[in-house]
């Protein structure tokens, strides 16, 4: 067969493979709260908790943020030992993507794609290990 022949088909049943189309169209990036960008910052709404899927049983600590750049809301992960006593509502965080593969979700967490990293220009990680205190908005 010829290259030609090869080329055209292999483009006629691109559209099969549901990823290229995604890839082509642009639609992840259409559709992602954040857009292009790595974090982003927010203002948290409400502070709630998830029941984590099977097999594992537990309480995820997460809270609904309101994007300042399109006032989408989100749903992020609070990671850390007692990190929630930190993060209050009306507060300002920075989130950032979680990192699960492909883009979704992580682990036991179903529609949680995000985590906060910082509260009020505070890292969370220091915030809760208790190297600093937290900023006075």
């Amino acid at each position: 067969m010829s290259g030609r022949k090869l080329k055209t088909s292999r483009k006629k049943f691109r559209d099969n493979k549901l990823p290229d189309k995604k890839k082509r169209l642009g639609i992840s990036l259409k559709f992602d709260p954040i857009g292009r960008a790595s974090q982003a910052k927010g203002i948290v709404v409400k502070k709630m908790q998830k029941e984590a899927k099977q097999p594992n049983s537990a309480m995820r600590k997460c809270c609904r943020v309101q994007l300042i750049k399109n006032g989408k809301e989100v749903s992020c992960f609070i990671p850390g030992n007692l990190a929630q006593k930190f993060v209050d509502e009306h507060d300002e965080v920075i989130i950032e993507r979680i990192g699960g593969k492909q883009g979704r979700t992580k682990g036991d967490l179903s529609g949680v794609r995000f985590q906060v990293i910082k509260v009020n220009d505070q890292p969370l990680a220091r915030l809760w290990s208790g190297k600093i205190e937290k900023g006075r908005r």
